[in-house]
């Protein structure tokens, strides 16, 4: 009697310990890469009544006689049988389509393997897991390179700082700038003021000695010399042709003397101030002069003007001097007027009376980077246009070397008063030196279109680079994956059952290609662990029953003394 119970006892608690591993499979049935296991069933030691007998002569064998005590379970079995593989579109996930795993290392420098390959990069560029566990096989690129344990580091060659180089043409001007040894993206901008187009074109250059990120230095080469006077006014005319034998006007200011009864230049009033180059239209500030003889009572003016001069900063100087030859008789009330284009005035008075040679000197200077110009205004005279010219793109070193002026006798120009603005001739327009790339260092943010190939091998899509293999996905297989422990995180470890780790490269060995984009489903049954279920239901309640039908029977034979 007390044997059937304990045989009863046995069998209950080996019905619950395999109910406990169909839950864990049930609830395990959504996880990525999850074996499924079995739990299978043993009898337990027997009480044996009689001994087997062998056969004589004159009587045959007879067999053992022997009761047990129950079950227990004889083992839990993990069925490392493939999947089915879900597509998740996530270039990240990885499937082993053979019998292989993927190996992961803790922080405590702990190997485990597992068949989830949920894989992501963190920010130092290391392969890693869901658990954040470091992935091993190859790092950098894994051409030629035997199968391995190490982590997995995506390393980027580092990038050698290369010139930004940017060409941009106004208005038929090309402007070339360019950058040596650029350490840093950057915008650099040039303004200019564009009045006329250049039918031929004139190449400016613009040189960078170096740009850093703290601080841009921009050296212009103030390739500039100017030449001819054009349109003087709509009564003076001169032209000056392109010469290639051109020389620069060896200094000081050079003069041009109208004719007193047409107001024109004479022909060859420009010589020696014919220089080099296309066309390069600069419109300088207009003179208006002060009445003659006859309408302010015998002051005598002599009008000079001079051209713009640039000095090493890069600014330009706009100068002009009327003198007074011979002595005045009405002293009062005349002043020479410049007006700058922000509106400034500069004033020069005429308040005593000159006994010899005397003048009245303005002087205002002003930057030509952005155009800023130069207004001078005087009653009398009429306005001037001025036409340079530049050889082939190719300015000299001195922006200004020597100068022209205009210079004309009392009473020798009598035009109708207008106002002119001197600029640089070039319409404002930015130009953005932007492709220059940043040297040093990469990093795996400025990666893209990771992706994990069949063969394991890690590629990537770097700006500069172009496409990179960063490293290899190796994978490992066991002579008796049934052999592994499980520790839970989807993870198994190694035992001296399960034999030791042969790495390999996906598709080899019988390890198995790798699925991109996909993951390997759990691979339990729901249908065989539901009837598992039942069976193991019914296995326990008879086991139960046992129980109480020895109850009663123990009962019964204690109510016989009754």
């Amino acid at each position: 009697m007390v044997r059937s119970m304990y045989s009863g006892v046995s069998g209950m608690k080996a019905h619950q310990t395999r109910m406990d591993v169909i839950g864990n499979n049930i609830a395990n049935v959504n996880t990525y890469g999850f074996k499924a296991s079995r739990a299978s069933f043993k009898d337990v030691y027997y009480q044996t009544m009689s001994g087997a007998s062998a056969g004589t002569a004159v009587r045959g064998g007879t067999n053992a006689s022997q009761v047990g005590y129950g079950s227990k379970i004889g083992s839990v079995d993990v069925l490392q049988t493939r999947s089915t593989l879900q597509m998740t579109d996530n270039g990240m996930d990885a499937a082993i389509t053979g019998e292989g795993f993927f190996q992961v290392q803790d922080p405590d420098g702990n190997t485990f393997y597992t068949r989830a390959g949920l894989l992501n990069v963190d920010s130092a560029g290391n392969l890693v897991d869901s658990n954040g566990n470091f992935v091993l096989g190859v790092s950098g690129s894994p051409l030629g390179k035997a199968p391995s344990n190490e982590k997995i580091q995506l390393m980027i060659p580092s990038v050698p700082p290369t010139p930004a180089n940017v060409q941009e043409i106004i208005n038929g001007v090309k402007f070339t700038f360019n950058a040596q040894n650029s350490t840093k993206d950057g915008n650099v901008t040039f303004n200019f003021m564009t009045d006329d187009s250049l039918p031929g074109g004139v190449d400016v250059s613009v040189r960078k000695d170096e740009m850093t990120s703290s601080a841009i230095t921009v050296r212009v080469n103030k390739n500039a010399t100017f030449t001819s006077m054009d349109d003087f006014t709509a009564k003076m005319n001169a032209a000056v042709t392109e010469a290639n034998g051109g020389k620069p006007h060896p200094g000081g200011s050079f003069s041009i003397t109208t004719d007193p009864a047409t107001g024109l230049f004479p022909a060859g009033g420009l010589t020696g101030a014919e220089l080099v180059g296309k066309d390069f239209d600069v419109k300088m500030g207009s003179l208006v002069g002060i009445p003659n003889e006859g309408i302010f009572g015998g002051m005598k003016f002599k009008g000079t003007s001079t051209s713009p001069m640039f000095d090493s900063t890069g600014n330009m100087t706009f100068a002009a001097t009327y003198t007074s030859p011979a002595t005045a008789t009405d002293p009062e009330g005349w002043k020479i007027t410049a007006t700058d284009a922000a509106g400034k005035v500069y004033t020069g008075h005429v308040t005593t009376l000159m006994t010899g040679a005397g003048s009245v000197r303005l002087k205002a200077t002003a930057p030509t980077d952005d155009g800023t110009y130069l207004e001078m205004t005087h009653p009398g005279l009429n306005a001037m246009n001025k036409k340079y010219n530049a050889d082939n793109g190719k300015l000299p070193e001195d922006p200004i070397s020597g100068g022209d002026s205009f210079a004309a006798p009392a009473g020798g120009i009598t035009a109708n008063p207008a106002k002119k603005s001197n600029d640089l001739g070039l319409m404002s327009k930015p130009i953005v030196l932007a492709n220059g790339t940043e040297g040093g260092a990469q990093t795996v943010a400025d990666l893209s279109s990771i992706a994990i190939g069949a063969d394991g091998v890690i590629e990537a899509v770097h700006p500069v680079h172009g496409r990179l293999q960063l490293g290899r996905l190796d994978i490992v297989t066991f002579e008796n994956p049934q052999g592994l422990e499980q520790v839970g995180n989807s993870y198994f470890s190694a035992t001296g059952n399960s034999g030791t780790a042969n790495y390999c490269q996906p598709g080899t060995s019988g390890s198995g290609a790798l699925a991109a984009g996909s993951l390997e489903m759990s691979n339990v049954d729901l249908s065989k662990e539901f009837s598992d279920m039942i069976i193991t239901q019914r296995g326990f309640q008879a086991n139960s029953r046992l129980i109480t039908v020895s109850d009663e029977m123990l009962n019964e034979l204690v109510n016989l003394k009754r």
